[in-house]
């Protein structure tokens, strides 16, 4: 898969299937394509001509806009240290300056990330990538692929501005608070091929003396009180033995800090890169945040790394949980969970990765003896009468455990224990990792919960490691909803499996059954990314009711497990209107009036021959052709006139949908050439007639529903600081919407 947003072209990106978008720059022998790349096969080797610097470039240029930042990255090999940079071009093709890259600390043969960005300069209307490195002697290789160039990739959801999450750009982003030096470094570090928001430019934040040594980000992102957020890094300690940490702190309306937590990374045997994360709930006067990193008890010199940096709100690890994110995940302690009773105690697990369901940590619960104890969460805002299901994802990771029970714990709003719920309780065999739900309903007068696992150790010195805790309301598995005046079903899906592959069918009346249409094209045995999924259906019938059947596969497997949905129907109860829909893109369908439907004509390839002394002609003729015709429709006001246009601009296949009985069944077509007609003689007239010529086309199968891929108004507010910045970007709020910049 392409990189996202990459103005290369996939060979230019992958050099998959040849080298034809890279060309020698200087003292470089001709390229030639090499193997054992991952983003595809391919890879492009430069080769020295002499001992020196060797440059290639990209063939072609693309066009920046001065003032822009722009960002680049390859991952690379060699026995060299090298570098990345954007050469600046402007309309002339006359180089105006190159934007060079750290040079990497170290040679590796392994794949390893280099990048950089910048402004694009005054006077620059074009960029091209340059690949450099500084070669020993004569004919010696370097190895390059999985090539970007485009707008700053940014973590969807971050607080944090590009230049602080990443430092490509510069160090600015960052202040030191004590005993510390701010400066960047390339280090070599191999990222996975797809990690495109980890750089090769990392924060270096360097004790000036023996001592503790921490650095703060500049940046005062707003926050909501009442809402947890989340800050996480990829952090490179120095030594095995350095505390590192992260901290994720708060201030008030006048600047001062008002509340912090700290995560203390617990690293493994090597010094490697290590995500760490720390969450909190916002006070009730807390206005800004921001991200702190440091290391205590440095000794002078020590250097702490940090790469993507992220503050953003903090993820439900289950859809509709109402725990907060520290006692479900236990990323940076045991939160809000105590042992009630019974000889068992609790931690973190350590160190980084050794045991985790989600994240790097989980809990350990261990009993040195073979007896019951209970565990208990903190308490979390529930409502009474309503199904509640508790649920934690746990394994044995040493001794033996008899039973494993989950339950849930009732309190009111003064606090008092209303008691618990019954649970179920689950026998745990062998070491895999086991998702352990009980239900139950809230009594009268409960308005908060607790979690409880009353854990039975059947051997001495066992231990039971639990993650990803969840209390949730339960929801319908799955619920269809019909919003007739968008033209759409809304189709809902909870509790899938993660990493499972999944097919979801639209079911109508005669029997028949076609896929339904996802961000990626027709969902057909796509990845599930996360446990609900919400699918708007605008393609679903018109006055029909329909259902949808969801299967769920084990990757690679044949078989599935099925949930159907409840019946739900699009209602258009105007025999004279029509949908006109784009698949793509469903914010630009709209009603339409029609005039007249087509009278169609279904054209054929033939060709007749007189054949000297026979009657008949002989003719030869290929498959009858779909139907053709030209659809008459009026728009009665300027803003749906606006809209048709903005539906045709893009020439991409329609759907035509009529109420079931007008002699029409719902068709896909390409629209040709269309004149716009005005109905009378007034010039404020509105109203407008048109033909549109229309030719049946096939469904598109590839097209994805276009959206927002998960960004909010807050990453438009943490990028531009106004609107007339938005201005200069977007040409129209559909741009806006869907990112796409000029």
């Amino acid at each position: 898969m392409a990189i996202p947003g990459n103005f290369l072209s996939p060979t230019t990106e992958s050099i998959d299937p040849n080298t034809s978008g890279w060309t020698p720059k200087l003292n470089c022998a001709p390229l030639f394509k090499g193997v054992g790349g991952r983003n595809g096969d391919g890879c492009l080797v430069t080769k020295s001509v002499a001992a020196g610097e060797v440059q290639a470039r990209t063939v072609s240029s693309y066009p920046v806009t001065a003032g822009t930042v722009y960002y680049t990255f390859a991952d690379t090999a060699g026995v060299v240290p090298e570098r990345i940079g954007i050469r600046w071009l402007n309309s002339s093709g006359t180089e105006i300056s190159i934007t060079w890259s750290l040079t990497t600390m170290a040679a590796s043969s392994n794949w390893h990330r280099v990048s950089v960005a910048g402004p694009a300069p005054m006077g620059a209307t074009q960029a091209q990538v340059v690949l450099s490195s500084t070669e020993v002697g004569i004919n010696v290789s370097h190895y390059w692929e999985n090539v970007y160039l485009g707008l700053p990739l940014r973590t969807t959801g971050n607080l944090l501005p590009f230049g602080t999450e990443s430092t490509e750009i510069d160090a600015s982003g960052w202040a030191a608070v004590v005993n510390a030096t701010i400066t960047r470094q390339a280090p070599v570090v191999n990222w996975a091929f797809d990690n495109y928001y980890a750089g090769g430019q990392t924060l270096a934040v360097t004790a000036i003396a023996a001592g503790n040594a921490s650095a703060l980000a500049v940046d005062r992102p707003a926050v909501t009180p009442g809402t947890e957020y989340l800050a996480y890094a990829y952090l490179q300690p120095p030594v095995l033995t350095s505390q590192a940490w992260i901290e994720l702190r708060y201030y008030d309306g006048a600047g001062n800090q008002i509340a912090a937590q700290r995560s203390i990374l617990a690293p493994p045997a090597t010094t490697g890169m290590y995500r760490q994360r720390a969450s909190m709930v916002a006070p009730t006067n807390a206005a800004t945040c921001s991200v702190a990193a440091g290391l205590d008890s440095a000794s002078a010199g020590q250097v702490l790394r940090l790469e993507t940096v992220v503050v953003t709100v903090a993820p439900q690890l289950q859809a509709g949980t109402v725990m907060s994110y520290a006692d479900s995940s236990f990323e940076q302690g045991i939160a809000g969970w105590t042992v009630t009773s019974g000889v068992a105690t609790i931690a973190r697990t350590t160190p980084w990765g050794l045991s985790a369901f989600d994240g790097a940590y989980s809990l350990a619960v261990s009993s040195a003896t073979a007896t019951a104890s209970t565990i208990r969460s903190g308490r979390f805002p529930v409502e009474e009468g309503l199904n509640w299901r508790a649920q934690i994802i746990a394994h044995t990771s040493a001794g033996s455990w008899a039973t494993v029970r989950t339950r849930v714990r009732w309190y009111d709003a003064s606090n008092v224990d209303l008691g618990a719920s019954t649970g179920v309780a689950y026998t745990m065999s062998g070491s895999s990792w086991y998702a352990l739900p009980a239900d139950a309903i809230a009594p009268a007068g409960a308005t908060q919960a607790a979690v409880e696992i009353v854990a039975t150790a059947s051997a001495t010195s066992s231990v039971l490691h639990v993650d990803q805790v969840a209390l949730w309301e339960v929801l319908p598995l799955t619920a269809v909803e019909a919003h007739s005046d968008s033209g759409y079903i809304e189709l809902t899906l909870r509790e899938l499996i993660l990493d499972d592959e999944i097919t979801v069918y639209r079911l109508l009346p005669d029997g028949s059954r076609v896929l339904v249409r996802g961000p990626y094209g027709l969902i057909d045995r796509q990845l599930i990314a996360s446990d609900l999924m919400v699918i708007e259906d605008h393609e679903a019938p018109l006055n029909t009711p329909v259902r949808y059947r969801i299967e769920q596969y084990l990757p690679g497997e044949l078989t599935a497990t099925t949930r159907t949905s409840d019946y739900a129907t699009v209602e258009l109860a105007d025999i004279n209107s029509a949908w006109l829909k784009d698949p793509g893109n469903p914010q630009r369908n709209l009603t339409v009036t029609v005039e007249k439907p087509p009278d169609w004509s279904r054209p054929i390839d033939q060709a007749s021959f007189v054949v000297r002394g026979r009657r008949n002609k002989v003719t030869h003729h290929g498959l009858r052709q779909g139907l053709e015709g030209g659809l008459s429709i009026w728009t009665l006001s300027d803003q749906q006139r606006k809209a048709l246009h903005l539906l045709l601009d893009s020439g991409n296949t329609l759907l035509w949908q009529a109420v079931p009985g007008m002699g029409v069944d719902d068709m896909y077509v390409d629209v040709g050439e269309v004149p716009e007609a005005r109905t009378g003689g007034l010039a404020q007239e509105q109203m407008r007639a048109w033909t549109l010529p229309m030719v049946q086309a096939d469904m598109p199968v590839t097209v994805g529903v276009n959206g927002p891929a998960g960004r909010t108004w807050q990453d438009v507010v943490t990028e531009f600081a106004t609107c007339a910045d938005l201005l200069a970007v977007y040409s129209t709020c559909e741009d806006l919407l869907l990112d796409r910049r000029r």
